[in-house]
């Protein structure tokens, strides 16, 4: 049995040969109001342009600066992701949208999937936590992404969770072609200058996968002027190489059309096949990501 084949459901359609996706470069420290006028906005540039799905960085509503995030009532976010969804209908388009959100035990950093009837159709919580203060006041998320976008499978993660392979890996072991990974690589300005320089804010997954990998990551400083962020947001093809790219410092709109048969998970697939011994091992994690796919993080 092929474990890590892609079974779709009895009523999804067929697999289109391309897929024409946008992600967004926003500031990473401004108001929900300001946040969400942008998000409207670009989902509406994002349609305009042809995309089928349009991707926001971390946090994008909220947004990751978090003597601002924690001062937010969860209504208010909650209603922000109801003009969102709404948008997502009117433009008829796929939307990842981020946010963070009090639970009862803390905050979980979330990306929604939304369809282009405005449902919700997918969340996943952040994994592994990056600064002090998300340190403090979140907790972490437990499954790996796998879900659909127009019967494409498609994982995501959230910024420090790509540099742990795994995460999109075995979702790649199960067909995945897509990763998603809205970022909000802020730090100090020495920090984010050697995160240019060495290419640790977001990895390219291809290299390693040979699937597509779709960042939107942040612009621009905190508040208190003490961090910055790196920008860069980019789309690349299975090889790594890059089909579109932001800058280091503007908000913007970047578009580039996947073609789907080019993205063939080989390197992942190659790791299920041999060494021998852990071919049970990735079968029983696959079989588990699949379990908790659609569980809503809580």
């Amino acid at each position: 049995m092929l474990i890590y084949g892609f079974v779709k459901g009895g009523d999804s359609m067929a697999m289109p040969e391309v897929l024409q996706v946008s992600c967004v470069q926003l500031h990473w420290a401004k108001t929900l109001e300001r946040n969400l006028a942008q998000t409207l906005s670009y989902i509406r540039q994002a349609a305009e342009a042809g995309s089928r799905v349009v991707c926001f960085p971390e946090a994008t509503l909220t947004s990751y600066y978090f003597p601002y995030v924690i001062t937010l009532p969860r209504e208010r976010v909650r209603e922000a992701l109801g003009e969102v969804q709404r948008a997502a209908a009117e433009a008829n388009i796929w939307v990842i949208v981020g946010t963070i959100q009090a639970t009862a035990d803390r905050l979980l950093n979330l990306a929604h999937v939304i369809n282009p009837q405005g449902r919700i159709t997918h969340e996943y919580a952040k994994v592994h936590m990056a600064g002090a203060d998300e340190r403090k006041y979140c907790r972490p998320g437990n499954k790996i992404s796998f879900f659909e976008i127009d019967s494409v499978p498609c994982t995501l993660v959230i910024c420090r969770d790509g540099r742990h392979p795994e995460l999109y890996r075995i979702p790649a072991m199960a067909g995945a072609k897509i990763l998603f990974q809205p970022s909000c690589s802020s730090d100090s300005l020495e920090a984010v200058h050697w995160k240019r320089v060495s290419g640790r804010a977001q990895q390219p997954a291809g290299p390693n996968s040979s699937i597509y990998h779709c960042v939107a990551n942040t612009v621009g400083q905190s508040p208190d002027g003490e961090q910055t962020s790196s920008g860069q947001s980019y789309i690349r093809d299975p090889t790594g190489l890059p089909l579109a790219e932001a800058g280091y410092y503007e908000e913007g709109i970047i578009t580039a059309i996947l073609k789907l048969s080019h993205a063939t998970g080989s390197y992942a697939r190659d790791s299920f096949e041999h060494p021998a011994f852990l071919r049970p091992y990735w079968e029983q994690m696959i079989t588990e990501m699949r379990r908790r796919a659609d569980e809503t993080p809580e």
